[in-house]
């Protein structure tokens, strides 16, 4: 993986969030600190100026990350009903063992490990967290033709997808490849067991998927979202509710012309690194910061 840098979610409590993935996800703590004014600007949300956060690893060592960040609930906020980052996806070298311990865990089972018809190589499974995270824990067979896909090298290794919600997929996919210069990857209509649940749907019925990409290097999903879906409910000056925010590692950093919320400034942090940082806001609100490298 080379774009992907980190996933960032907003939770009531980072220290129980960060020891809930330590004992079920064999996570690393490697920063923990208070959201700095200058960040917290740059994301558009001086609300979560001076918030408590958490930044951990997976136990394989792949500089890849999850940070949480402290927040107020948003009680009208419900997971896979609205447009944003809807879900990450973790890669993990048995799905039916990691199946086995989620059954033991906090974490709520909503999608128990499926083949999906015409990607054979991927097998995934989904739960939901606590903090009403949704995460997708799959396991990867081979690569796929025009790109390539993660082994775990743990049982539960890193971050490699990002899930987002659209409300028009081909202007997200468009806005993508203007703004992030990313190219399209593939497109397919699949059954989605789990969307057609959360807007109670027939459960056979298609729903249209794309991914984005960088070279062979594959890190986006993006799904077309039904007609029913809403805007996330957002406390103003906050990070939204569930995941809110993706960093993306740029080597074409000055290539990209924003519309930045401010302008690129360097930040210190395990994410990154004293680089220069920036973040733009994609269709439907979506927080998507980069990060020059």
């Amino acid at each position: 993986m080379k774009l992907l840098r980190a996933a960032t979610l907003s939770v009531t409590d980072p220290r129980a969030s960060a020891e809930r993935y330590r004992e079920w996800f064999d996570y690393r703590i490697v920063e923990h600190g208070r959201i700095a004014e200058a960040l917290a600007l740059s994301w558009g949300t001086p609300g979560a100026c001076g918030r408590e956060f958490i930044t951990l690893a997976p136990s394989s060592g792949a500089d890849v990350y999850l940070r949480f960040v402290a927040a107020e609930p948003v009680e009208t906020y419900v997971p896979l009903r609205t447009f944003g980052w809807a879900a990450i996806e973790i890669c993990v070298q048995d799905v039916q063992a990691v199946n086995a311990r989620m059954l033991r865990s906090p974490f709520q089972i909503i999608g128990p490990p499926r083949e999906i018809d015409g990607l054979p190589a991927i097998f995934p499974m989904q739960v939901q967290g606590p903090d009403q995270e949704i995460v997708y824990l799959t396991q990867i067979r081979a690569d796929l033709p025009a790109y390539d896909l993660p082994r775990a090298a743990s049982m539960i290794d890193k971050l490699f997808i990002l899930v987002l919600a659209c409300s028009d997929l081909k202007g997200s996919l468009r806005w993508f490849e203007q703004h992030a210069l990313l190219a399209p990857g593939r497109e397919m209509d699949i059954v989605y067991t789990m969307l057609a649940k959360a807007f109670d749907l027939p459960i056979d019925g298609l729903h249209t998927i794309a991914t984005m990409i960088h070279g062979r290097d594959v890190f986006l999903e993006l799904d077309q979202y039904p007609a029913a879906a809403t805007p996330r409910p957002t406390h103003l000056g906050h990070l939204p509710p569930g995941i809110s925010l993706t960093t993306l590692k740029h080597p074409d950093f000055d290539r990209l012309e924003g519309p930045w919320i401010s302008p690129p400034a360097e930040h210190a942090g395990v994410i990154y690194g004293g680089a220069r940082v920036a973040t733009m806001r994609a269709p439907d609100g979506t927080l998507l910061e980069v990060v020059a490298g």
